[in-house]
C-alpha cells in the first residue's frame, strides 16, 4: 500500500509518499511560498538510501491546487519520480490541526468530516482553513481514494475533565467550548508507542513524560498509553517556554498592559506569540544560536537557557504527581532529539525522582532512538526521532482496515462523535 501524506500550511505543501509494506519513505517533498511570486518544489527521492536524489522547480505557484498539480507530477515524473502514475497511490492521509471535541479518532473524510472540521476554524483560524484547502484540492484530484483526516488533537481527548477543564465560569466551555485542547498529539502519539516497543511492553502498560521540543514545545503524561495531561492548551500559547511563545503567564498581564502601556488585546496577542519566549528573554530563537552566545559569556543568553530548562523541570514534577509511577521520560522533535545540554540541564538534580542521568550516552548522535539513563536509573530516558508522517499514514491505513470491515451504514461510523 503507497500512501501520500499531506499536510498543508497557508502558503506551502509538506509531502510524504510512503510505502507501508515496509514502511519505507518513498519520497519527501516540499511546495513553498504558495502565492507569494517565485515559489519552488523541492523532493528527495529514495531518501537516506544508495538511490537518493534531490529535484528542485522554482516557478510561479498561484495556489493550492497548482501545487499538488506539481506534486503528483514530481512523484511521476521519468526522470524524478517513483511512481508511474497517480493510480498507484492508494491512500492519502491528511494532517488536520485541530479537531476539537468532534474527535477522538482519525477519520475517513466525508463532507460531514469537513464540516466539522470547519466548524473548529474559529480554534485554529491559521491553520485549519490551509488544511482544508489540501484536503479539498487532494479530493478533486484523486477523486477515487480514499483520504483521511489525523487530528493533532485527537490524542488528548482521553484527558479527564479535571485536566481539561479550566477554572472558569462553566457556561464559558458548555457554549464556547474553551478548554484545554492539547496539540503535537500526532508526535507523543508516535514516541509513546516507540518507547513502548524499546521497553518490551504493551503500550497500554505504560506510564509515560513525553517532551517535545521543537520551535513549539509541549509535554504529556500518558498513562496506561493514554494522554491524560498536556501543556499546551485551547491554543498553542500555554505551558513550556517556547522559541517565541511564552508559555505559561499570569492571564492579568494582559489587563496590565492594556492599562500601563495602552496596548490592545491585538498587539498583546502578538507580542505573546511572536515575541515572547525565547526570543522575548535574550534576542534569540534558536537554541544553537543560544548555546554559541551562552559560550562567549551572554547574561542573557544564560539566563534563556535557564528559564527554559526550569520550565520542562515544574513540569516533569508535576507529571509525576499526576501518574504515580513513570516508566520513561521521552525527548523528541528538533531540540528534544539533538542538543544534549537541554537535555542534560533539565534532568541533572532529578535523583530522588529516580532519573539518573548517563552523561557519556547523552552526548552521542541518536539513531531512531538511544537511551540515555544510567544503569542504576528506576525510571528510563529515552531520546526517540519523532515521525509524524509515518504516524498520519499508519494512521490511515489503520482507518481503512476498519472502514472495509464496515458492511453497513456509513464508512467510518463514529468518525463525529
Amino acid at each position: 500500500m503507497k500512501i501520500l501524506v499531506i499536510n498543508s500550511g497557508s502558503s506551502s505543501i509538506k509531502y510524504q509518499l510512503l510505502d507501508m509494506a515496509a514502511e519505507s519513505v518513498l519520497v519527501t517533498g516540499l511546495v513553498e511560498r504558495i502565492g507569494e511570486g517565485i515559489g519552488a518544489l523541492t523532493a528527495k527521492t529514495y531518501p537516506g538510501s544508495e538511490k537518493e536524489k534531490l529535484y528542485r522547480l522554482e516557478t510561479i505557484i498561484p495556489n493550492h491546487s497548482a501545487g499538488m498539480k506539481m506534486v503528483i507530477e514530481q512523484l511521476s515524473d521519468p526522470q524524478h519520480g517513483v511512481i508511474r502514475d497517480a493510480a498507484e497511490i492508494d491512500a492519502v492521509g491528511h494532517r488536520v490541526v485541530h479537531g476539537g471535541e468532534y474527535f477522538h479518532q482519525p477519520a475517513l473524510i466525508s463532507e460531514e468530516v469537513i464540516k466539522a472540521i470547519s466548524a473548529n476554524v474559529s480554534l485554529a483560524p491559521l491553520h485549519n482553513p490551509a488544511n482544508l484547502d489540501g484536503i479539498r484540492v487532494a479530493r478533486e484530484l484523486f477523486p477515487q481514494v480514499p483520504q483521511v483526516a489525523v487530528f493533532d488533537t485527537a490524542f488528548h481527548q482521553s484527558m479527564p475533565p479535571r485536566a481539561f477543564l479550566y477554572a472558569l465560569p462553566y457556561e464559558l466551555y458548555e457554549k464556547e467550548r474553551i478548554r484545554r485542547y492539547g496539540f503535537h498529539g500526532t508526535s507523543h502519539r508516535y514516541v509513546a508507542g516507540e518507547c513502548a516497543r524499546v521497553l518490551g511492553r504493551p503500550l497500554d502498560a505504560c506510564n509515560l513524560i513525553t517532551i517535545h521540543l521543537g520551535n513549539g514545545c509541549s509535554m504529556t503524561a500518558v498513562q496506561n498509553g493514554r494522554s491524560v495531561e498536556t501543556s499546551l492548551g485551547m491554543t498553542p500559547l500555554e505551558g513550556l517556554i517556547m522559541g517565541t511563545r511564552c508559555g505559561d503567564v499570569d492571564p492579568a498581564l494582559h489587563a496590565i498592559l492594556h492599562r500601563n502601556r495602552g496596548m490592545d488585546i491585538e498587539a498583546i496577542d502578538a507580542m505573546l506569540n511572536r515575541e515572547s519566549g525565547l526570543k522575548g528573554v535574550c534576542g534569540m530563537n534558536d537554541m544553537r544560536d543560544i548555546h554559541a552566545a551562552r559560550r562567549k559569556g551572554d547574561k542573557m543568553a544564560q539566563l534563556a537557557f535557564d528559564m527554559f530548562v526550569h520550565r520542562i523541570r515544574k513540569y516533569i514534577g508535576s507529571y509525576f504527581a499526576v501518574l504515580g509511577r513513570v516508566d520513561a521520560v521521552v525527548f523528541t522533535a528538533g531540540i528534544g532529539e539533538n542538543d544534549g545540554e537541554v537535555r542534560e540541564g533539565t534532568l541533572i538534580g532529578l535523583e530522588n525522582l529516580g532519573i539518573v542521568l548517563d552523561r557519556e550516552a547523552n552526548a552521542g548522535k541518536p539513531g531512531a532512538w538511544m537511551r540515555i539513563s544510567a544503569p542504576q536509573s528506576k525510571v528510563e530516558v529515552l531520546v526517540v526521532r519523532t515521525n509524524e508522517e509515518l504516524e498520519i499514514a499508519r494512521q490511515t491505513k489503520e482507518v481503512l482496515g476498519q472502514a472495509r470491515i464496515e458492511t453497513t451504514g456509513p464508512a467510518w461510523p463514529g468518525a463525529v462523535s
